[in-house]
């Protein structure tokens, strides 16, 4: 499945301009930014939010950064995209702020007692893993 499509189907994307790009598709630095990017392509393309809701939230996001001093480098432009997807989908009520720390907690004591080299497994450090 290519990034702009969806398990129902192709959905339009906002313009591709400001992303890093490479024969005209996204590319990535990290595994986590394909992921998030694919998350936001598959909310819209089930209706939770629109490109134009997607898009306002996401300069918000990056307003806020840059009121706080951010560079805008770009380096950072998916740290934005995933406080704009929390901000999404708390919003839209599909988890809550609550929920988003816990599993951000559990991640964090699961990446400290995961040996260097190998991958991280939510509940690895004995406790139990929360809902998302």
């Amino acid at each position: 499945m290519k990034p702009f499509e969806t398990t129902a189907g192709a959905s339009p994307l906002p313009p591709l301009e400001n992303l890093p790009q490479h024969g005209g598709e996204p590319v990535f630095r990290e595994p986590w930014e394909a992921r998030a990017f694919a998350l936001a392509v598959e909310l819209n393309g089930r209706g939770v939010f629109t490109w134009t809701e997607w898009a306002e939230t996401l300069s918000q996001a990056i307003r806020d950064a840059q009121s706080r001093g951010d560079p805008d480098c770009g380096d950072n432009y998916y740290e934005h995209w995933l406080v704009a997807l929390e901000t999404m989908i708390t919003r839209k009520a599909l988890t809550s702020t609550e929920r988003i720390d816990a599993r951000r907690d559990a991640w964090l004591r699961a990446a400290a007692a995961t040996p260097h080299g190998e991958a991280i497994e939510l509940g690895r450090d004995g406790m139990p893993v929360p809902p998302a």
